[in-house]
């Protein structure tokens, strides 16, 4: 039995063979030795002994990627980014169940859409690496367990039999939260349905790379989705029957001063009609939808539902599942073409951000994923597609949408959660792996590489004019998603970099 630990505060992180420093503050500071271009950028893993998941297979991997890359400021970069989620977050691991908890980075919790992300880079590898396979599907026992406590929930604490504390959650204070939660077990009980897609996206994309479907026969697997379906469905009513309010399914309110940390109409959102979407409390970005209708989630629950139905379907387990996701998959499929698509005065039709069924429309976007820039790669249309070709350009243009920054240092899609003139290079890694167009990739691999303040590492923002202006110096699912756009890149790009 394997198990790995780091302490539940990061002030430090232990590893087996002692006390090694806070990645938090080690990915403040750069370290030698640092690159032979233009950028210097400066060798940021964690010593040997302070990584929390060592592996083999992926770091053969950093060498062959890296041996085809010419660009040795990329070469660093790379080899910095990929390997991130392993060297930094695997908080637990017990390899004999398994269980598998990983933090997000300076976050010391499991948020269920982060983590689920963060393995993906590792997928390809895991059909031959029993050691890689056996984490993945430890994330997803871990995730399984804890929606089938509280599927309401976008992120959790350590479960007890790790031997992690749980940390207090600085803004989770002042709350008037239903269902009730418990703040040992639940971090954040902010309820966005792209947690519900992601831990379906990690189920069914492990199992098309290994075939190893063990994770299903697990009762809480069966339980967790069994409940998420049933939510799905509730949420999916309007507001009114009638001319009475229907029963409310979940509520978040706050007090607090910023209107993105609490919700509308006593918790429970704008008021909708029945379109077939489902409704959510919050964005990817933790901060609340105007409108409870969030497009982009509801395409990559809709891919989601689909891949689940479609595994079942070939398992040949739980029809009653199958046929119910693929139900509401038609359904949320339908509700986004009718309800979803707004004509703008620019570009013409478009996908909108958000709706709410009565014929409002928010036309904008947001850095974080699921987005209306990632649609082709959530899997929901491709790229030609008219309208998503519509939609791109109307979200990165400065024109058009209010969260689309531009700067001589930077230019992309911010995001409320960062306030204004701040980009992610998460997202100017989206366009690019959303682009046919080897010129707008390349441009985009370049502010990537240009935007990491001499750390060497993937921030969550960037000030669009002052590179030392940033937030979060430790950021994995930023790291391991750019590192995603690497490999895309130089694949379909070679020599690119």
């Amino acid at each position: 039995m394997k198990l790995v630990y780091i302490s539940a505060i990061f002030g430090t992180a232990r590893a087996v063979s002692g006390m090694c420093p806070s990645y938090t503050d080690y990915s403040a500071v750069p370290h030698g030795p640092y690159s032979s271009g233009a950028q210097k950028i400066p060798s940021m893993r964690p010593p040997l002994v302070c990584r929390t998941f060592n592996n083999p297979t992926i770091e053969s991997a950093i060498r062959d990627i890296s041996s085809s890359i010419k660009d040795p400021d990329w070469q660093q970069l790379f080899s910095n980014i990929f390997p991130n989620t392993l060297d930094t977050t695997v908080a637990w691991h017990n390899s004999s169940a398994p269980f598998t908890f990983l933090v997000t980075g300076d976050i010391t919790a499991q948020w269920i859409r982060d983590s689920s992300n963060q393995v993906l880079p590792y997928l390809p590898y895991t059909a031959t690496d029993s050691d890689l396979s056996t984490l993945v599907l430890g994330l997803i026992n871990m995730q399984a367990e804890e929606l089938d406590a509280y599927p309401f929930g976008n992120a959790f604490q350590p479960p007890t039999r790790s031997g992690l504390k749980p940390t207090q959650n600085g803004i989770g204070v002042n709350l008037n939260v239903f269902p009730k939660f418990d703040n040992k077990a639940v971090f954040e009980a902010k309820f966005e349905i792209d947690s519900f897609a992601s831990f379906f996206q990690v189920s069914s994309s492990y199992w098309r790379a290994t075939r190893d479907a063990r994770f299903i026969y697990n009762e809480a697997w069966e339980s967790a989705v069994s409940k998420i379906l049933d939510i799905i469905v509730l949420l999916q009513q309007p507001t009114y029957n009638g001319r009475v309010l229907n029963k409310p399914v979940v509520g978040y309110t706050r007090l607090t001063s910023e209107a993105k940390e609490t919700q509308f109409g006593s918790g429970l959102g704008n008021p909708v009609k029945y379109t077939g979407m489902v409704r959510t409390l919050f964005r990817p970005s933790d901060d609340a939808t105007i409108l409870p209708f969030l497009v982009p989630a509801n395409a990559f629950l809709c891919v989601e539902l689909e891949h689940l139905s479609n595994m079942l379907k070939i398992l040949r387990v739980f029809p009653d599942i199958r046929d119910k996701a693929m139900k509401l998959a038609s359904q949320i499929r339908s509700g986004i073409n009718k309800h979803g698509v707004a004509m703008h005065s620019t570009h013409g039709k478009v996908f909108a951000y958000e709706v709410d069924g009565y014929g409002s429309v928010l036309l904008t976007d947001d850095a974080n994923g699921p987005s209306l820039l990632s649609m082709p790669y959530l899997g929901f249309v491709n790229a030609s597609h008219p309208v998503y070709q519509n939609t791109r350009n109307m979200v990165l243009s400065f024109e058009d949408n209010p969260w689309y920054f531009d700067g001589s240092y930077i230019r992309g899609l911010g995001s409320p959660h960062t306030s204004y003139l701040k980009v992610w290079p998460m997202a100017v890694a989206m366009r690019g792996m959303t682009s046919d167009n080897s010129e707008e990739v390349k441009e985009c691999l370049d502010m990537i590489l240009a935007s990491t303040s001499g750390l060497g590492l993937i921030h969550e923002s960037v000030s669009v004019g002052d590179g030392k202006d940033y937030t979060r110096s430790w950021f994995a699912w930023g790291n391991t998603f750019v590192s995603q756009f690497v490999v895309d890149a130089i694949t379909r790009f070679p020599g690119i970099i």
